[in-house]
C-alpha cells in the first residue's frame, strides 16, 4: 500500500486498542497490592510489543500503544501536568447508546496553582513504543489536546487565586504543550495525535448550552480552543506530524454528543495549524461530508472515520467505497484516508467487541484502503 508522504496513512486508526486479559488481570493485581508496579510495568511491556505487531501484521503503518499504561485515554496525562490535581469529587456524566443511558463517574480535577511542566509525560511510554516499532512503521503517540483541561469545569475549574486573568491560563496552558512537544520531538517521536472531543462536542447545541452554563461562551468556544491549539504548535518540529482525532464521546460503546460538523468546520478545518483531521463519521449523530468543504485543498488530510468501534459488525466493503467517493466530491481523494471512527478503548473498560472482532476491524481499514488508493 502506498502512503501519502507519511503520516497520517491511507488506512490509520485513532489509537487505543482493547486491553488483553493478561493486563487486566496484572492492573487488579496492582491495585490489590499483590504485584510491584516494576512487575505490572514488565507486563504492560509484552502487551505491547504483542499489539505492535498484530498492528503491523494487519497491514498499518502507524503503529500506537494501544494507551495500554492508561486508565483514561485523558486524565492519566493531565493529572501529570504541575498545577493540576484531582480533588475529591466526582463528575456525573450520561452516556448514551442504543439500549439507552449509562453514567460515568470520573474523579473531578482541578488546577489548583500554576501550570508547569517538569518532565516530558509518557516519554517512558514514547521511547518503549519506538524500540518495538517493526521497520516501514511509524509510532505514533495519542495526547490529550490542551482543551481537554479547560472543558468539563471551565472557569470554575481554575483557581482564581493561581490565575486572576484567564488570558494567562491559556498562555501557561500553552507553553507546557509547547514544552511537551519539544520533549517529545527530542525523543524522537515524528507522528503525534491531540485528541480533542471539544471540538466535535460544541457542534451539538446542548453542548454549547453547557458551556454558557458554567460561565463560558458556548458559541465561540471552539475559537478560543483553536487559538489555543495553535499557539501550543507555534514553534512545531519541523519533522513532526500533528494531527487531531475529534469524537462525541467514546465509552463502553456509548456517546454524549451528536451533530455535524458545521458549526467549527470554518474555522477548524481553515484556522487549525494541525497536518490532519481524524473525523468521527460512521453513523448518522456525525452528520453529513459538507463541511468538509472548507478544508484547504492540497494542504490537510482528513482520515474519515467511517468504520465504528462501537459495535462488532464489519462494515460492506462497497458501503465504505461509497461513503469515500461522497467524501471526495468535497476534499480531493488523494487528501483523504480511512480508520476507524474513535479508539476501541478510550478507558480501560473498552467498548463491547472482542479482540478479534477488533482485529477484524483494522483488517477491514486496511484491505478497503489498500483496493481504494492502491
Amino acid at each position: 500500500m502506498s502512503d501519502i508522504g507519511g503520516p497520517p496513512f491511507r488506512a490509520d486508526h485513532v489509537g487505543s486498542l482493547l486491553r488483553p486479559e493478561p493486563l487486566l488481570a496484572a492492573r487488579k493485581e496492582r491495585e490489590g497490592g499483590w504485584i510491584t508496579a516494576e512487575t505490572l510495568r514488565g507486563v504492560e511491556d509484552d502487551c505491547v510489543r504483542q499489539t505492535v505487531a498484530m498492528q503491523a501484521e494487519l497491514g498499518l503503518q502507524g503503529v500506537t500503544d494501544g494507551e495500554f499504561r492508561r486508565g483514561s485515554w485523558h486524565m492519566d496525562f493531565l493529572y501529570q501536568i504541575g498545577g493540576v490535581a484531582k480533588t475529591d469529587q466526582t463528575l456525573r456524566i450520561q452516556f448514551k447508546n442504543e439500549a439507552g443511558t449509562i453514567e460515568f463517574n470520573p474523579a473531578a480535577h482541578r488546577v489548583a496553582a500554576k501550570l508547569s511542566l517538569d518532565e516530558t509525560i509518557f516519554g517512558a511510554d514514547f521511547s518503549y513504543l519506538k524500540s518495538v516499532a517493526p521497520a516501514g512503521t511509524v509510532p505514533k503517540l495519542t495526547i490529550p489536546s490542551p482543551s481537554m483541561l479547560h472543558y468539563r469545569g471551565g472557569r470554575a475549574g481554575i483557581s482564581e487565586a493561581a490565575y486572576p486573568d484567564m488570558a494567562a491560563f491559556w498562555h501557561d496552558l500553552a507553553e507546557v504543550y509547547a514544552k511537551e512537544i519539544a520533549g517529545l520531538n527530542a525523543l524522537g517521536c515524528t507522528y503525534l495525535q491531540l485528541d480533542d472531543t471539544s471540538l466535535a462536542y460544541l457542534n451539538d447545541p446542548a453542548q454549547r448550552a453547557y458551556v454558557a452554563s458554567i460561565g463560558g461562551d458556548g458559541e465561540h468556544q471552539h475559537l478560543t480552543n483553536i487559538r489555543l491549539i495553535n499557539q501550543a504548535l507555534a514553534n512545531k518540529p519541523a519533522g513532526m506530524t500533528v494531527c487531531t482525532h475529534m469524537c462525541r464521546g467514546n465509552f463502553r460503546s456509548s456517546w454524549m454528543a451528536e451533530g455535524g460538523y458545521d458549526h467549527v468546520a470554518e474555522a477548524l478545518f481553515g484556522d487549525l495549524a494541525v497536518d490532519g483531521f481524524f473525523l468521527e463519521y460512521d453513523d448518522a449523530r456525525s452528520g453529513g461530508f459538507s463541511p468538509l468543504r472548507f478544508v484547504p485543498r492540497g494542504k490537510k488530510k482528513v482520515v474519515l472515520g467511517l468504520v465504528t468501534t462501537k459495535r462488532p459488525a464489519l462494515e460492506a466493503k462497497d458501503e465504505l467505497k461509497r461513503r469515500i467517493d461522497e467524501a471526495a466530491r468535497y476534499v480531493p481523494l488523494e487528501q483523504l484516508c480511512l480508520s476507524p471512527q474513535c479508539g476501541f478503548s478510550s478507558t480501560v473498560d473498552g467498548n463491547a467487541l472482542t479482540i478479534e472482532e477488533q482485529k477484524a476491524k483494522l483488517r477491514l481499514v486496511a484491505e478497503v484502503a489498500r483496493e481504494v488508493w492502491g
